[in-house]
């Protein structure tokens, strides 16, 4: 008996060890580290002016600048693309065609084509007038007037915006399932209450995901304005290395700016995500890294890292 306990004693667990992945982990961190140092210690970049020119007036004005068309764009687009996919979902084959329509277009030209078109929609409408058959023309306006290169942005921004935006939304309103339609009419609520309480609670789950993407991708589109002479951050920031001939410098403050903007938004994205999740999905400790780039290790790479 003492012997087989002796020797139950002297068994002991061994954990696995995986020399490919250390070594692969090793091999990433020493690419990473010479990179950061090569950046670092490269004069060329100029991090000085960078730091100089992080928190300048134009730069700023320009950041806002870059907020407010994101803001707009994303409350209008999103606004807009839930009725054109409450159209596409009707049973009316009118409003059907006619949301596919605007789908279509409005995802199938390049964004920087509308930008120009809305900008020069002067050449095709000289004067924008609004007039009645019999009562003659109540209001009218010069397209140069009324359609400014702030205007023509947000137009351009919201008409995009709102075709993608409406296959988001109509792509979430379909992934709930009719079992819980005819569970809500069972119950006798009315269709606005279906919607309200049984539909959207759980269209969002599918919907924010790529909405969340769509406003970070939307942010970073919002620099094609640059090219009708609107201060964004990158017109800002070619404003300024047109005059010093710092060019580097300039565009890396731009770049920084981007990625500060979207790392927030990102992490908006992911409590936001969180909070309609409850109770259906298990909840992990995520570090700001992960929530920031939307990488995750997995559990064995989560048990090694803490072990």
């Amino acid at each position: 008996m003492s012997s087989h306990s002796e020797h139950t004693d002297d068994l002991r667990i061994v954990s696995k060890r995986y020399y490919g992945r250390w070594f692969s982990a090793l091999v990433v961190l020493f690419c990473v580290v010479a990179m950061a140092h090569s950046m670092m210690n490269n004069p060329r970049f100029e991090w000085g002016i960078i730091a100089e020119s992080f928190t300048e007036a134009s730069i700023l004005q320009g950041v806002l600048m870059t907020l407010q068309l994101t803001a707009i764009s994303i409350v209008l687009g999103f606004a807009f693309g839930t009725v054109l996919a409450l159209m596409r979902l009707s049973s009316n084959p009118v409003l059907v065609a006619v949301s596919w329509a605007y789908t279509w277009f409005f995802r199938g030209v390049p964004m920087l084509v509308q930008l120009f078109l809305w900008y020069n929609i002067a050449a095709l409408y000289p004067t924008i007038a609004l007039s009645l058959p019999g009562v003659g023309e109540l209001w009218s306006a010069q397209s140069n007037a009324l359609v400014s290169p702030f205007s023509a942005a947000v137009i351009a921004l919201v008409m995009h915006q709102s075709a993608y935006a409406a296959e988001i939304v109509r792509a979430g309103i379909q992934s709930v399932g009719n079992g819980q339609l005819e569970a809500a009419r069972a119950l006798g609520y009315r269709p606005a209450q279906i919607f309200r309480h049984t539909v959207l609670p759980q269209a969002m789950r599918a919907i924010l995901p790529p909405a969340g993407n769509e406003i970070i991708g939307q942010l970073k589109t919002t620099a094609v304005v640059s090219v009708i002479s609107l201060q964004d951050v990158l017109f800002s920031a070619q404003i300024i290395y047109q005059r010093t001939y710092e060019v580097i410098p300039l565009l890396l403050v731009a770049t920084l700016w981007y990625l500060l903007m979207t790392s927030v938004l990102s992490i908006g994205q992911y409590y936001v995500e969180r909070y309609f999740s409850r109770g259906v999905t298990r909840r992990e400790k995520r570090g700001w890294l992960s929530i920031i780039t939307g990488f995750t290790l997995p559990k064995a790479a989560r048990s090694v890292s803490n072990g």
